[in-house]
């Protein structure tokens, strides 16, 4: 894994899909010229750092307000959008993840790893992660993902949407990783293991020296400033992320096993442009300021596209009756 870690573009080629499961589908060299895919996949470290500048803005102002005011009327509403714009820096990790939120390496993994710390993932461990999920998308026993709850019933969804599972999931994940116990991940190449293994352990490292910071001051720091938002985030980060991948099909076509959601544009901005999935999916390379020209071009291959979070998920609740 080291190799690929060295190098994004050798790394970025390893999140397309599995070539014998998906030789059956269209692929990005079929619906575009050489040309244009030279064209979207340009990435910039302009255009990254104007989104990652907006969505830090979000979280300053947002928690200024929850921190700063003694009023309700302002504290809960800014509880929510610092909550929510913590959790959705998933979204940048994710983008830094494949490469394609600046053009610079480095920054990529810099702004990935922070954007996990701030998250709660590690980027390091998702990146290997992350890779079989794209190479192998709804296949099973293949795609991490597929391990996850899928909501069957009113009670499952709950459940998932409050973001308890993902909790849990975390804490034993890092756990795991940070002692070296890699057996239940075999996406985890031999070679990356140490990497993962200091990276969650500094990690944790600085969770415990912010515990301890709030402790030695006898201030409700690491609570209020960021257990308790990122606990009051992650339902509607859950909620956003549900409609990725449920009810679609289980195999390699690209256009049918993930949905696109069209959303307002503050989801768009703090996803990242993660809600063109279906499209993310197609052509993991293009960077998330390209998306949106993706999706002109590829909106009458869409199996699943779902105008808004609220309907999709208000037509999986009505599925469980």
């Amino acid at each position: 894994m080291s190799e690929l870690i060295s190098n994004p573009l050798t790394l970025e080629e390893n999140f397309d899909r599995d070539l014998e499961q998906a030789k059956a589908y269209l692929s990005p060299q079929n619906l575009f010229s050489k040309d244009e895919l030279i064209q979207l996949n340009q990435t910039s470290n302009i255009k990254g750092l104007v989104q990652l500048l907006i969505h830090l803005t979000v979280i300053a102002v947002s928690g200024y307000c929850w921190l700063g005011s003694n009023h309700l009327v302002i504290q809960i509403p800014s509880l929510i959008i610092y909550g929510f714009s913590l959790a959705s820096m998933f979204a940048a990790l994710h983008e830094c993840v494949h490469y394609t939120a600046f053009s610079s390496h480095r920054l990529n993994e810099i702004v990935g790893w922070l954007a996990g710390l701030v998250s709660f993932y590690n980027s390091t461990f998702y990146c290997s992660y992350h890779i079989w999920h794209h190479r192998y998308t709804r296949i099973k026993n293949k795609d991490p993902e597929l391990t996850d709850l899928t909501p069957t019933n009113l009670w499952e969804y709950i459940w998932i949407i409050s973001g308890i599972p993902w909790w849990m999931g975390k804490l034993h994940t890092h756990f795991l990783c940070a002692t070296g116990q890699f057996q239940n991940f075999p996406y985890i190449r031999e070679t990356a293991k140490s990497k993962i293994k200091t990276s969650v352990q500094l990690q944790l490292l600085v969770y415990l020296s912010a515990i301890a910071v709030s402790f030695y001051y006898q201030q409700p720091w690491f609570l209020l400033g960021w257990l308790l938002p990122l606990a009051v985030g992650q339902p509607i980060l859950r909620f956003i992320l549900l409609a990725e991948h449920t009810g679609c099909t289980l195999d390699a076509n690209p256009f049918a096993n993930t949905r696109t959601t069209l959303t307002i544009l503050p989801i768009r901005k703090l996803m990242w442009n993660m809600p063109f999935h279906c499209e993310h999916h197609f052509c993991p390379s293009i960077p998330f300021h390209a998306l949106e020209k993706v999706h002109e071009k590829l909106q009458s291959h869409l199996t699943y596209k779902t105008d808004g979070y609220w309907n999709f998920n208000v037509t999986l609740i009505k599925s469980f009756f």
